[in-house]
């Protein structure tokens, strides 16, 4: 199994929840997350002032999926979250060893 993680912009998401829910993807968690990429944050104005942010709001998606699934799923929240412009995310694949369903105890690609 493969733990896909991708880091969007916060007004992404309900799109790219869409287009996972389009696909098949039955659950996600969604983290409300900071940070900065090669931009080094951002210059914001505020009542007149201007003022530099070093974090950025970002969201982190992350999903646990088969692996015949994965790329569908890179497709997927890379064509959605893409706005073009710097800052668009990241997405992170890595490896997941075991999954267990609490309520159940079903194992693995059953618990997903």
């Amino acid at each position: 199994m493969k733990l896909i993680v991708a880091i969007i912009k916060p007004f992404r998401l309900d799109d790219v929840r869409d287009s996972l829910t389009l696909i098949g993807i039955a659950g996600l968690t969604v983290t409300e997350v900071k940070g900065f990429g090669r931009q080094r944050g951002q210059t914001e104005l505020y009542r007149g002032a201007e003022y530099a942010t070093h974090f950025v709001p970002k969201v982190k998606i992350e999903v646990v999926v088969s692996p015949s699934a994965t790329d569908k799923v890179i497709e997927a929240i890379a064509n959605t979250a893409r706005t073009g412009s710097i800052g668009d995310g990241k997405i992170l694949v890595l490896d997941v060893e075991r999954v267990v369903r609490i309520r159940t105890g079903e194992l693995d690609e059953q618990a997903i």
